[in-house]
Parts: structure tokens; sequence; C-alpha cells
């Protein structure tokens, strides 16, 4: 088979063997994160499509507008909570082709024009090529002037404070992880070496104490052989949020477990997946730089280090269970009506059904987790008369 982007994939395979070569050996952080985010030639920083038929994997807001509109409405209840506040901002990080900032925003400007017209939509965003077609998207349907963009190295000015909701769909997954495993009674982390012309995995030391503190403040321990991904990146970013954020709304939506699950022996192998053309398999040694690369959220770490930083948990639950309490079920039936026979009705009802499988499907798969700071036990539809994880 040939690779699309060939060439950028074996530029990228020469930067990684360089920096392997300078040092013996580096991290599989440094080596995933070399293959998502070099500058250059990584995944999230090429061109092409990633998202959608014509990619390598499917996003809630790509499966159907719907999905946006019910995160609108679960904002617009925040806003009022906060007493409908006139300086009231969403930041959403990892904001991708935009598809979810427009279809919030076409929902709040068609049935909640007073709240449109007071909020600003920020939008933090990495890659080149996601930013191009953001912009392109937003500024087509007229929001263009309503949407900022921010860089990263903004959210580290004292000034930058936001009062409203943060939000991410999707982003801590793609952050890059340590891989460490329990050998001989001892917590090992895997390095990523290359010889023989293969990129090779060799045990060494633990390049942070960091990673013992993680599955400590975890009360975690780890099955002899057992192998597992520690994302010290993720509670780096919920530090940054907790800092950035003076009240409001902290909406995590990703695929993931609580740390009981995630790190129980029944995955032995851990939860790192690379997805490639609608398919997915485990070698992230193979299609450099043309694959994406993700492991599962400990939601767990994220509640703690909120709590940390001062913010509090409203609840985590399914994406399904999410839905349904904001009246998804209902608005579903208006979309499809009377129209259950014609193939654009066929599709409609399929996309939104998509959403809400449970049973290893989307609804059960991704989880929603709300943290706060500086509201009074906030009561919010998305949890509506559920137990929350």
């Amino acid at each position: 088979m040939k690779y699309h982007g060939e060439p950028e994939n074996r530029r990228l395979k020469r930067a990684i063997i360089h920096q392997i070569r300078q040092r013996g050996r580096i991290t599989f952080r440094e080596f995933m994160n070399l293959c998502l985010y070099h500058p250059l030639y990584g995944y999230y920083c090429s061109s092409g499509e990633k998202i959608g038929k014509r990619g390598d994997y499917y996003t809630s807001p790509c499966v159907h507008p719907i999905f946006g509109q019910f995160i609108a409405k679960q904002i617009y209840q925040m806003w009022a909570l906060m007493g409908k506040k006139s300086d009231f901002r969403i930041v959403e990080f990892g904001s991708g082709k935009g598809l979810l900032c427009h279809d919030i925003l076409c929902y709040l400007r068609r049935e909640t024009p007073a709240f449109f017209g007071s909020l600003s939509y920020q939008m933090v965003e990495t890659s080149p090529f996601f930013r191009r077609e953001g912009k392109n998207l937003l500024w087509e349907n007229g929001f263009g002037e309503k949407v900022q963009w921010v860089i990263p190295k903004e959210l580290e000015s004292e000034n930058f404070r936001v009062q409203g909701c943060i939000l991410s769909n999707e982003l801590i997954d793609s952050f890059p992880v340590h891989l460490v495993t329990l050998k001989d009674g001892y917590l090992r982390e895997i390095y990523v070496t290359h010889r023989d012309g293969q990129f090779r995995e060799e045990l060494g030391e633990l390049s942070s104490s960091k990673l013992e503190d993680y599955f400590g403040n975890l009360g975690v321990v780890l099955a002899e052989g057992q192998r597992a991904e520690v994302n010290l990146t993720a509670l780096a970013w919920m530090e940054m949020v907790s800092r950035i954020l003076t009240q409001g709304f902290v909406i995590t939506i990703d695929y993931g477990h609580d740390a009981e699950s995630l790190y129980s022996p029944f995955r032995m192998n851990g939860t790192l997946l690379c997805y490639y053309g609608h398919t997915w398999h485990d070698n992230p040694y193979e299609r450099i730089g043309l694959q994406d690369i993700t492991s599962h959220v400990d939601f767990t770490s994220l509640t703690i280090k909120g709590r940390e930083m001062g913010l509090q948990r409203v609840g985590l639950t399914t994406q399904y269970r999410f839905l349904i309490g904001l009246g998804f079920l209902e608005e579903a039936q208006k979309i499809v009506g009377e129209d259950q026979s014609s193939l654009e009705g066929i599709r409609n009802r399929l996309a939104m059904k998509t959403l809400i499988l449970p049973d290893g499907g989307m609804g059960d798969v991704f989880k929603v987790l709300i943290q706060h700071r500086g509201l009074e036990t906030p009561q919010l539809d998305g949890f509506r008369g559920m137990e929350t994880l």
C-alpha cells in the first residue's frame, strides 16, 4: 500500500532517528510528541484531511450538528446560572476545523440572540492546517468577527483570564504520554531507540519522579508486566485551565475512564491506539507522521488536579446520558419528524443514533466531565436525574 504524504514520512523518521542518535534513546512521550507535533512534519502540523469521511477518524461534531447544539444548550444554562453576564467568554481548546464552534454559534444565534450578542468566542488550536480550515468555515458562515484565535503563548499572560466556559472535545487523548510498566516489582519507563533499521523499545529508569507520584496519588499499583500510559501533559493543562478561569465552568469531553478502570489488570497492554483511514491498531512505530496516536483519558487525575487548583466537580457521566439529560431524544424526534423513509431522513436518524450508542459506541466510550469555580453547587441539565460516575 502506498501511503499519502510518504515524503514527509521519511523526513520525520530521519528527524526522530537524529534525536535518538544524539541521545541514545528518547522517552515514548518525546517520540509521540515528534510524531504528532513536529513543527514541519508532525501529523497535526501537516496538511491533509484527518477528521471525517476522507480522514482517519470521526469526532462527534462531524457526525451531526445536533451535538454542538446540545453543548450550546448546556452553555446557555451556565450563562444563566452566572447571572447572564455581559462579558461571558467561551474558550475552546483543540478547536480543530471549527465544526463544534460553528454548530454552537449557529444554535445560539438562532435560539438565544441576546446571549449570542453578548458572548465572545476564542479558539486555541496549534495545527496550522486546522486553523486555516476553521477560519474559512467561520468566515463563510458569518462568524469571522465573533471568533478570536489565541496562540498558546497568550495563555501565559497574567491578563488572560476567563469568566465563562472553557471547552475541549477530544483534546486530551492526543496529548503525548509516557509509557511505563511494572518489571520485577519496580515501575520502569519504556524508551524508544533505533537499531537494525527499526524503532525498538527498551526499559530504563523513570525519566521523572512525577511518574511514580502519579500512581501514588491514585493509590494504584500496576500488575507485574502491565503496561500503562501516564499523561503528565493533561495535568499541566488542567493547572493552566484552572489558573485562567476566574469564574465559570470547564467542559472536558473525551474517551476514557476513571483511574480504577483505566489501570485495571484487565488492560494489561494499556490503551494506546493509532488511527489511519478509519482503521485502528496498536503499533505507533509504523506510518510515522501519517497516523493519529491516542490514549484513553484518566478522569480521576483530572478531577484531583482540578480540585487541588480550586475547581469543584459538577459531574462525570457518559456522553449518551449527558445528551439525554439535555433533551436529546425529544429534539432528535423533532428533527426527523415524519421524514422516516427518505434517504435524508434515514441518514439523519442514523447519525444522531451514533452519538448516543451505548455498549462500546460513541455514547458510552466518550465521557463528559464538568468542573466549576466560584458558584454554589450548580445544577446542570446534562446531569439531570442521573447518578454521575
